[in-house]
């Protein structure tokens, strides 16, 4: 799809054994990445698979004074072929020398695209379950998440917060392109599949996100330069429809009617609030995978956070880590392999007899990860 560069050094390579970064992080990232590896392991075609355990997280930083060590980042780059990445328990507060250590990973690996699918799942666990097959592409390096805080006292000794928020021609092309591309390749996907059990039967589309009625500087630039991949490149998307959503119509509209939509492409923090929010619309944020992409590097990582209220209990939802895995292989073009680990996921929910907490059942991580496996034909 996305990782051309990363698919030719893989897939249609000689290469026989992959070693994956395993970055557990914090809190159910220890229990949930752990389930997802052995998925990758039990797969009976493909590459070799070799493991190899990286420190990262808020856990971390507190013992050492570091969130992501040296160490961790040389690993990946020079090592690895790509990582999976549990999760991270930021606090809501400032905390001197802190900073996310996903965020800089991202950074690091240029990890220009976080692409979460959501996606419904025919399942009795799901009665009122609207059907929805959507692709939220978020642009994963610039917005606020650049970091550039500061603050000010004014002359009433009164206390000023301020954040830069970046938003360039360079990263809204490149995700852009990405957005289209994907939508092509959906729609290749799709033509595979009987129209009847189709959710999308419309022709691909791509909704631009954005804000540029408020923002019109920083979002008018985004709104711009996204609209212009398409004009420019109008005989290789011909096909493909575009719109536009201002970012508050869209939370409402996605809510109202998700199968309206097919690619969703946001700036970063659009992204991450909508494709959080669309969680909810598939049954749980356990079940809500995501890939970080890059050219040449890619890192599964569940939507999901790091649950302190539940870590440690064995009741974690590893669906969304082992969808992760799934995507991880799915972008290194392992294609085969990764529709494996989709369609046993598929055939739990489906049977709804062995379901995690947060999904209405009262399995385990582990009986959710033994079902999976016996699943994965």
């Amino acid at each position: 799809m996305a990782s051309q560069v990363l698919r030719r050094s893989l897939a249609t390579s000689a290469v026989s054994t992959v070693k994956i970064g395993l970055i557990p992080a914090d809190g159910i990232g220890r229990e949930v990445i752990p389930a997802a590896r052995r998925v990758l392991e039990s797969l009976n075609s493909g590459p070799k698979f070799e493991f190899v355990d990286l420190d990262a997280g808020f856990e971390l930083f507190q013992k050492t004074g570091t969130s992501l060590p040296q160490e961790t980042i040389d690993t990946l780059k020079n090592e690895c072929h790509g990582a999976l990445f549990g999760a991270v328990s930021s606090p809501s507060h400032k905390v001197a020398g802190y900073s996310s250590p996903i965020v800089a990973l991202r950074k690091h690996l240029d990890l220009y695209a976080n692409v979460r699918p959501v996606k419904s799942v025919n399942s009795p666990a799901f009665p009122n379950q609207k059907l929805l097959d959507m692709l939220i592409i978020r642009e994963n390096t610039e917005c606020l998440y650049i970091k550039s805080e500061r603050e000010e006292v004014d002359a009433n000794g009164l206390r000023i917060a301020w954040a830069d928020r970046k938003i360039s021609e360079y990263a809204s092309q490149r995700i852009g392109k990405m957005a289209f591309n994907m939508a092509l390749t959906r729609e290749k996907l799709r033509s595979e599949v009987p129209l009847a059990k189709r959710f999308w039967k419309h022709n691909p589309r791509v909704t631009i996100v954005h804000k540029s009625n408020v923002l019109s500087i920083t979002d008018g630039l985004w709104r711009e330069t996204v609209r212009g991949v398409k004009q420019k490149n109008a005989e290789l998307y011909k096909g493909v429809d575009m719109e536009e959503q201002l970012v508050d119509s869209m939370v409402y509209r996605m809510f109202r009617e998700p199968e309206a939509f097919d690619v969703v492409v946001a700036p970063n923090l659009y992204g991450d609030i909508i494709s959080d929010g669309a969680a909810a619309l598939v049954g749980s944020l356990g079940v809500v995978p995501s890939a970080n992409v890059g050219d040449d590097f890619v890192m599964g990582e569940p939507v999901h956070g790091s649950a302190p209220d539940i870590a440690g209990k064995g009741i974690a939802n590893p669906i969304a880590s082992i969808r992760s895995a799934g995507m991880l292989l799915e972008h290194m073009g392992y294609t085969s392999q990764a529709l494996k680990v989709y369609d046993a996921v598929d055939a739990v929910l489906a049977d709804a007899s062995i379901l995690t907490p947060d999904l209405g059942g009262n399995s385990s991580t582990n009986d959710v990860t033994e079902a999976v496996l016996k699943n994965l034909t």
